[in-house]
């Protein structure tokens, strides 16, 4: 499984976690039960592979974290949804510039361009384009405010041949 795969996971996961983030441990542990988890590969390809050590460390971090540093991670969201309220973004966007902040600001094994790009990528799925360009200007408008650079495109490298860091074999 790759680190994109995995980050979507966690973003689908803070999708379900909106409206009830007292419950994340519970959510993880039911969510990632592997009878459980094998009935949701014949609903959606995205879990036709349960996550090995790693990939499962790294999706409970972000869903964890997301949770965990909602009230910052949403200050920001509206800091720079130039005068949004949260509630008039959708949960699946929220979700996923939640994700994306938390990687720049608490994953440094997460190269920020990275998080950024994987969280507009994402977007491309699941929301107009309209609104993927709103995701890309919050997480631009952070990164220029917050860090002092602009974003620049980048891809998570895959693992290449003979090696397999995101795998768990």
């Amino acid at each position: 499984m790759t680190r994109t795969v995995a980050r979507e996971i966690s973003v689908t996961l803070g999708f379900s976690l909106a409206d009830k983030p007292e419950n994340v441990e519970e959510v993880l542990e039911s969510f990632f039960d592997r009878e459980y988890y094998t009935t949701l590969s014949a609903e959606n390809e995205l879990f036709a592979e349960y996550p090995g050590k790693k990939q499962l460390e790294y999706i409970k971090k972000i869903v964890e974290g997301t949770v965990n540093h909602r009230d910052e991670l949403d200050s920001y969201i509206e800091k720079y949804s130039k005068g949004w309220k949260l509630t008039r973004i959708s949960r699946v966007a929220l979700s996923i510039l939640r994700t994306a902040l938390f990687e720049v600001l608490y994953m440094d094994d997460v190269p920020d361009s990275v998080a950024i790009n994987e969280a507009v990528e994402l977007s491309k799925g699941y929301e107009e384009q309209e609104t993927v360009s709103f995701i890309n200007g919050i997480l631009g408008s952070f990164m220029r405010a917050e860090r002092g650079t602009d974003v620049l495109s980048e891809r998570e490298p895959e693992a290449s041949a003979g090696s397999t860091p995101d795998r768990e074999d």
